[in-house]
């Protein structure tokens, strides 16, 4: 019989490859930012958004905080590192007044984790109460988070088009959601459960939405391309005359 703790690293495990997998799904825009040396009209916010999240998910799997959590720190350790990774890039390819801005707002961030950490590790003596601190932080910030695809999902029902919300993407953050919402069932952790229920919740609304849109999005993508080619029909007759 399989041990409730071996189950639940196994989950844990498989969690972090798919946590892994989210966390390179950007890899291709700063590709593009790269080549073409400037962030466009790109948003600095879901990066800046993932960092400190990432941040308060580490501050609450250290042992001194929440013990036997090694495989919540160990992700969100990197997904720190590479959040860092995409906002150097996002600074160095900026405009003075966006750079000035993603810096300030790093700053905010760095000074809020060293306060909370300060203040947990010294006037908070048991792990149990530190958990709950930070857990709740941890809930607060996963929250704001969800602001993303909620405005994504509501993109979609307007244009009734799903082209800017991949599939796959979805698809990976609803396991994700599975994954993390099981681990923390194992071995109950509300702080942990709460936030990836509400995840797969979204995920999955995300998914039903592809389902109901998809058809509408590729009537859309085929008339633009049908456009496209009677428009160019057009230029090559009037050159010709």
């Amino acid at each position: 019989m399989v041990s409730a703790e071996l189950a639940r690293d196994v989950v844990g495990i498989t969690g972090n490859v798919i946590s892994l997998f989210l966390f390179m799904s950007p890899v291709p825009t700063f590709v593009q930012i790269w080549k073409k040396k400037s962030v466009e009209q790109f948003s600095a916010a879901p990066y800046l958004a993932t960092l400190i999240n990432c941040v308060v998910w580490v501050l609450y799997g250290l042992p001194i905080v929440h013990p036997h959590s090694t495989l919540v720190w160990t992700i969100n350790g990197a997904g720190t590192a590479i959040e860092i990774v995409y906002l150097v890039l996002f600074i160095i390819h900026s405009d003075s007044k966006k750079r000035l801005k993603v810096l300030l707002i790093v700053l905010a961030e760095v000074i809020f984790m060293a306060v909370l950490t300060t203040l947990v590790l010294t006037l908070v003596h048991t792990t149990k109460k530190r958990t709950v601190i930070v857990g709740v932080v941890a809930i607060v910030f996963n929250a704001m988070m969800y602001a993303a695809p909620l405005s994504v999902m509501k993109m979609v029902i307007t244009t009734k088009s799903v082209e800017y919300m991949p599939f796959f993407i979805s698809l990976a953050s609803l396991a994700n959601g599975v994954a993390w919402s099981a681990y923390a069932l194992i071995k109950f952790d509300p702080f942990i459960l709460v936030p990836n229920g509400m995840g797969t919740l979204f995920s999955v609304a995300q998914l039903i939405l592809y389902a109901v849109y998809y058809r509408s999005t590729q009537r859309q993508i085929a008339a633009r391309k049908t456009d496209g080619e009677v428009g160019l029909s057009e230029l090559g007759d009037a050159r010709k005359k």
